[in-house]
This record gives structure tokens, C-alpha cells and sequence, in this order.
């Protein structure tokens, strides 16, 4: 067979070669760890047989990817050590904190004698160097692996009656199910550190920035407060993970869930309303959050609530403030960088603020982004006593934007699909997955942009979110999570077919198929049970509210 690598060499091999022989002295001269490869744009192990003519890209520490692997596999590596040190600990990979999985322990309390014990012993793996080998078993070898072990490692595979391959990794006797792709020995995660935190502790990793060191923990208390509500609530629902949701689908009580999801998130938007409305002074209500949080839908659902507290709801668009073409900032590659808080108008949109908030009347500006200028068109507003002004936008949450207003005026909301539900206790659903399957599914409905597009742009997408939002989202007086626990049942149906578009041969392959596997296994969920007011409707239309 032949192999093209990314310059294009081309190399003969004998069939069910692996990756990791075919290219062992690119992977040894790599400056940074080689932790996997895309071969015909789909993610595979270094251990991956090659039987057929294709490109491959190595994947090191340096990619986004990577440093998932990396992730993936240091978990795998806790989850080794703990069975070593605490067998009967009931291990729970909980959510992301900056650069760290949060996890619990079930049925042992956490302490630092524990984690320094169990650290040790990660240490002593990672030293040895040792192979985790993907093992595949058919359905009868797996029926009898379940049998004998008792274990819900991986389960969720066999109990998806198109899988006709059940896999685990194994290491030494240890065997786990990581749903993605991990590395192919252990010597490759040597920086980490586990350290007691909240109620669990933290699994910390280095980023793709450095990944030779392990940056400082950035404190995400409110984040981390927002999760753990949403988790708890749900676990005593009895749906922490997709085989309880699919449990709910099969057994007709989905509709039951999905009501109680909605009231959630109706009685949390209904006490965001009542702390403003009891907060005196307040005349600004700044909105928030990352790509695809619903951040249209909650801003028209918090202005209901507003109202039954007597406030009437003003909103302004941020949008209409960017500075003059000419003026606009530019990125490294020379574009125009339409992001960055130098992009707007801050003195103008601070001079307006003021007037307002007055009593002045103010002609509003109206941004032509054919021409690249504000003009006037007689829009003219002015607020009365009960008037409130809302104001969504990537910078609300940044005090440069409204900089020349007083603190106590203010109320700052941030919110994002925070998703806190497990694939199983070992693997998390990604809130960035999650948004990313809405903007796909949204993308096509109302912009008629397809899937491919849609992931085409979506790392310069986290890039900006990583940059102007997630570093100030502890500023805000509160987080409201915006995810469901029944939408991606919901969301497969329309996302899949589109994911289906992408072609082997196009570079968006690997994250479509990454996504496709992620989805195959929910139970798909009528989108008619969805109620109208639901902010799932953003993104699926017919809703009751409008962008």
C-alpha cells in the first residue's frame, strides 16, 4: 500500500502495517509527542493496521486534538492508578475547569493523602512506559465479558445492537472504555498533577500553548457552582448519562423529562429576574456567552419575567457601535478582526449609555456593514422610570465596554450550554460538542450554511471565545446554563443527515465523523415533543420567539 504524509511523501508498505512503524522516524524527530494520526481525514491510534492507500497526518501535542488525546489518556492512566491504589472507588469524570477535569468519588471521601498516594502511582505508570492495547471483542465475546465482570465500563456499546465490535483499552490487566481516541503507551502524559478541590479534585494537564508545563489554575468558582447545581438536580431526576436518557426514551417517560428540563430552566430565568428586580438601582442588564448558548431566546424569555416584575425591557444592540471600517482593528494574518473590543465604539456607545440612563433622548445609530459606517435614521429612544436596557453581545461581560457606567447600575449575565451529561463515568460530553452540534443544525436552518462550513470556521470561532468571553465570565453577578439534558436526542436527527454531506476526502471529515460517533448513541427524540418556548427552538425553528 502507499501512505502521503502532509509534504506529500509517498511510501510503500506491506498491508496492516502500523501507523507508529510506517512513520517511526517521523514520530521519533517530531519536536513535540506524536500522540496520533488522521488517516483519510479520520482520527486513529499510532497502533492503527493500515490496509489500504491513504494520506496521513501525525497529530502532536501542539493541536487541539492532541492535547484531547493527551487528556483522554491521563484520565485512562487516573482511572489505572486508582484501581491500583482504591479498587473500589466509584470515579466520576465530571466537567472541564480551565485546564482540568473536575472529578468525584462516589463513595469515598477525597483527601490529600489519597491523591498523593494515587499520584504515585500514575508517576510510577507513566515511568514505565508502558502499551495500552485496543482490544476488540464480537458480541458473543462481550456478552460474556459482561457476564463475568459485571462492570458498565463500555456498556454502552453492546447495548447498541448495530455495533457488532465491542473495544476496551487495556493495560496490564486494566481495562477501561475511552470512547475516542487515546495514546498507545503511558510514557506520554509525564506533565500532570491531581490536587483536592470542591467536594472532588482536579485531573490537571498542560495546554497546547506549553505543553511541556503545567500553567496555574485559574479559580472558576461561579462555573463550577452552575455545573453542580445543574448535576445535582438531574441526578436526583435519576439522568446523569446517555443510558439513562435512552432508558427514558424507550420506557415512555421522555415526555416527563422534557417537561421538567423546561421548568428548569423557566424557574431559574424567573429568579434571575426576581434578584434584578429586588437589586435597586439596577438600569443595565448585560448578556453574555459563547457561540450557539441561546443567547437571543433567553434574552426575550428573561424580558417576560422582567415585565412580571414591573420592569420594561429596552434592548440595544452592540452591533450598531462597531467603529468606522478605516478604524476596525486587524488580526495577524492582516484581516479585519471584527471580535476584538478595539472594534467598537466604546466612547460613543458609553456617551449614549449615559444620556439614557439620564433621561435624554438619543438617536441610535444603525451599522451599514455594506459600507462600513453608522448612520442615522431617526431612531430616537429615551426610558422611562420602569425602563431597563438589555444588551447582549460577545464584550458585555468586559468592563471596557461599558467602562464610564457605575457598577451598582449594572447586572451582568453569563450564559453557555454547560453540559452535564456523561457518555459514562469515565467519559464527559463536551459542552463545546454540544454547541457545536446546535450551530450546525442552526447554521443550516436559518443561514443556509452547511455542515462542512460550519466546522470549517469553528476553531477561529473557540479561538474568539477563548480571547473575549471565557476570561470574564467570573465577572458575572450570575451564570444560567442554557443546556437540556434531552436536546441532542433531539438535535441527531437533523444534525446527522447534514454531517452525512461531508466527504472522506474534505478536511472537516474527521470532526464530522467524531461527531456522528458521538450521536449514534442516543435514542432519537420526536422534535414535536419540543415546547414552543422551548430555547431549543432557536436552533430548530417554528419557536415562539424570533432572532
Amino acid at each position: 500500500m502507499e501512505g502521503s504524509k502532509k509534504d506529500k511523501l509517498i511510501i510503500k508498505t506491506e498491508e496492516n502495517t502500523k501507523i507508529s512503524d510506517l512513520l517511526k522516524e517521523q514520530i521519533e524527530e517530531s519536536e513535540s509527542p506524536v500522540v496520533g494520526a488522521k488517516f483519510n481525514n479520520e482520527y486513529k491510534s499510532l497502533d492503527y493496521p493500515l490496509e489500504e492507500s491513504g494520506k496521513i497526518e501525525l497529530i502532536d501535542l501542539t493541536s487541539k486534538e492532541g492535547m484531547k488525546i493527551y487528556r483522554r489518556t491521563l484520565t485512562y492512566i487516573m482511572g489505572k492508578a486508582f484501581w491500583h491504589t482504591y479498587p473500589k472507588a466509584h470515579i466520576v469524570v465530571d466537567y472541564q475547569l480551565s485546564n482540568a477535569m473536575y472529578c468525584t468519588i462516589e463513595n469515598m471521601e477525597v483527601t490529600d493523602a489519597m491523591l498523593e498516594k494515587v499520584k504515585q502511582k500514575m508517576k510510577e505508570i507513566i515511568a514505565k512506559d508502558l502499551k495500552i492495547e485496543k482490544r476488540t471483542m464480537n458480541r458473543k465475546e462481550a456478552e460474556s465479558f459482561y457476564r463475568k465482570t459485571n462492570s458498565p465500563k463500555g456498556r454502552l456499546q453492546f447495548d447498541l445492537e448495530e455495533n457488532n465490535e465491542i473495544y476496551m483499552y487495556y493495560c496490564e490487566e486494566y481495562y477501561n472504555y475511552i470512547y475516542e481516541t487515546i495514546a498507545t503507551h503511558t510514557g506520554i502524559t509525564k506533565v500532570f498533577d491531581l490536587q483536592k478541590y470542591s467536594k472532588g479534585f482536579l485531573l490537571r494537564y498542560p495546554s497546547i500553548k506549553n505543553p511541556n508545563v503545567l500553567p496555574k489554575f485559574k479559580e472558576t468558582k461561579k462555573l463550577l457552582w452552575a455545573l453542580q447545581e445543574y448535576e445535582t438536580i438531574y441526578k436526583v431526576l435519576n439522568v446523569g448519562t446517555v443510558y439513562r436518557l435512552n432508558s427514558a426514551v424507550k420506557e415512555d417517560r421522555i415526555k416527563r423529562l422534557i417537561l421538567l428540563s423546561e421548568a428548569l430552566h423557566e424557574k431559574k430565568i424567573s429568579q434571575i429576574a426576581d434578584k434584578i428586580a429586588q437589586k435597586k438601582g439596577v438600569k443595565m442588564i448585560l448578556i453574555a456567552g459563547p457561540s450557539s448558548s441561546g443567547k437571543t431566546t433567553f434574552a426575550q424569555r428573561l424580558g417576560i419575567q422582567l415585565r412580571i416584575n414591573g420592569l420594561k425591557p429596552v434592548t440595544i444592540s452592540v452591533d450598531n457601535y462597531f467603529v468606522e471600517r478605516a478604524e476596525t482593528p486587524k488580526n495577524e494574518k492582516g484581516e479585519y478582526d471584527f471580535e476584538s473590543i478595539e472594534a467598537i465604539d466604546t466612547e460613543l456607545f458609553n456617551k449614549h449609555l449615559l444620556a439614557l440612563l439620564n433621561g435624554e433622548e438619543v438617536e441610535m445609530p444603525e451599522f451599514d456593514f455594506h459600507d462600513g459606517t453608522k448612520k442615522y435614521n431617526g431612531n430616537k429612544i429615551k426610558m422611562n422610570k420602569d425602563d431597563v436596557l438589555v444588551i447582549e453581545g460577545i464584550h458585555c461581560l468586559n468592563n471596557k465596554l461599558t467602562e464610564k457606567i457605575p457598577k451598582e447600575q449594572k447586572y451582568k449575565i453569563y450564559i453557555s450550554a454547560l453540559t452535564v451529561l456523561n457518555m459514562d463515568a469515565f467519559n464527559r460530553i463536551s459542552t463545546t460538542d454540544t454547541r457545536l452540534v446546535r450551530r450546525i443544525v442552526r447554521d443550516n436552518q436559518f443561514r443556509g450554511y452547511s455542515a462542512k462550513e460550519t466546522i470549517a470556521t469553528w476553531d477561529n470561532v473557540n479561538k474568539g471565545e477563548e480571547k473575549n468571553i471565557f476570561p470574564f465570565q467570573e465577572e458575572a453577578d450570575t451564570i444560567f446554563n442554557t443546556s437540556l439534558i434531552y436536546e441532542l436526542g433531539v438535535l441527531k436527527q437533523k444534525a446527522v443527515p447534514l454531517l452525512e454531506e461531508i466527504k472522506n476526502d474534505e478536511s472537516e471529515y474527521a470532526e464530522a465523523r467524531r461527531l456522528m460517533e458521538l450521536l449514534k448513541y442516543f435514542e432519537p427524540i420526536p422534535e414535536d415533543m419540543v415546547p414552543s418556548n422551548s430555547l431549543l427552538k432557536e436552533f430548530l425553528g417554528g419557536g415562539d420567539f424570533k432572532g
